[in-house]
């Protein structure tokens, strides 16, 4: 079986993060590794990640020498991966069962580096298990198939089912930047005409934002997005403009949903 590295950033995450780790154990695919990065926490994450390593050998927690944001977290994970397969969770979302099962079956049949799936969004208030969500109808649907050009437009990925096979495209870091780093990388992969398949069935569960909060004001993403275009991607400016107003629109139609 193809072994899996899970990379999860932790930063104050103690109130979510022991149902984030155990959905990724129960994984009825386990061959993985659950590469941890606690991002300068300072309430108890640290010695809950201890005590879920003495549980399974499978988790690898480490403490980040400073705080250097979700990109940075995320990379030191990165970089200590030895799966085949390369995968993301956040400390406050969830992974259903069958996850990790059916992606790597689905990825060995799309042909693809590049993989995700739907999921559903659940309130942050939540606090079960994975086996305790219940499906509440808010799904978020993927597409069947993207490519560069339509991942400018509008980020399709939801970070949280995103997968991709190391032993084609290599160990991809993010961007060192403080807001879509992970858009940046999927277009990283993207960029040479790779395409990214997805596997519609919703097999994660997104932790939706509070009202008000900065990841729930979609708008708010517009200069980041202007950034990833002219300084990552190097578009020009009429092509970033055009994709801008593409992203700001399905921003806004995607947080009606």
């Amino acid at each position: 079986m193809p072994l899996v590295s899970v990379v999860m950033p932790v930063h104050n995450s103690a109130a979510t993060l022991g149902p984030a780790v155990r959905s990724v154990l129960a994984q009825t695919h386990t061959d993985l590794e659950l590469l941890i990065t606690d991002d300068g926490s300072s309430d108890e994450s640290m010695d809950l990640l201890r005590d879920l390593a003495r549980q399974d050998e499978r988790v690898l927690p480490e403490a980040a020498v400073r705080q250097g944001g979700a990109a940075r977290a995320r990379n030191l994970a990165i970089a200590r991966a030895r799966g085949d397969y390369v995968a993301f969770l956040d400390s406050d979302d969830l992974w259903l069962p069958a996850k990790v099962e059916k992606q790597l079956a689905f990825a060995a049949e799309a042909g693809t580096p590049l993989t995700f799936t739907s999921y559903y969004k659940m309130d942050a208030s939540f606090e079960g298990e994975a086996l305790d969500f219940v499906p509440n109808g808010r799904v978020v649907w993927a597409p069947d198939r993207v490519d560069y050009g339509a991942m400018l437009v509008q980020d399709h990925i939801g970070a949280l089912t995103a997968m991709y096979d190391r032993r084609v495209v290599g160990t991809k870091l993010m961007p060192d930047m403080p807001k879509r780093q992970d858009y940046a990388l999927w277009l990283s992969i993207m960029r040479d005409g790779t395409p990214a398949r997805a596997l519609r069935e919703p097999l994660a569960v997104y932790r939706a934002q509070r009202a008000g909060s900065l990841s729930s004001n979609k708008l708010s993403l517009i200069p980041y997005n202007w950034n990833l275009y002219r300084q990552h991607e190097q578009l020009s400016v009429f092509r970033s403009a055009r994709a801008l107003a593409g992203a700001a629109w399905h921003s806004v139609r995607k947080s009606r949903i």
